[in-house]
């Protein structure tokens, strides 16, 4: 990755980042729920690696489209987790 590129050409590879990282969530998302009966270990396997491409996804298109996400609420179930509060 040596090559100069121009910011239109930048943003076109992002894009086709996300939507490669859309397409590979959908599949592990359905392979986790065709195994999700038969194999629970693989299904679980498969359900990470979707919630993975669904992260890289949602970097992507933060990158694209800053606060185009909307943020976690704070408060028992936001961006501390669920039941998890400040305490001062």
């Amino acid at each position: 990755m040596t090559d100069v590129v121009d910011a239109d050409e930048l943003l076109r590879r992002i894009r086709r980042g996300r939507d490669v990282a859309a397409e590979e969530e959908r599949v592990w998302r359905e392979r986790a729920q065709s195994l999700t009966a038969t194999d629970p270990d693989q299904a679980r396997e498969a359900s990470e690696r979707a919630r993975a491409y669904e992260v890289v996804g949602s970097v992507l298109t933060e990158i694209i489209a800053p606060g185009a996400l909307a943020a976690p609420e704070p408060g028992p179930v936001g961006p501390r987790g669920p039941g998890v509060r400040r305490v001062t």
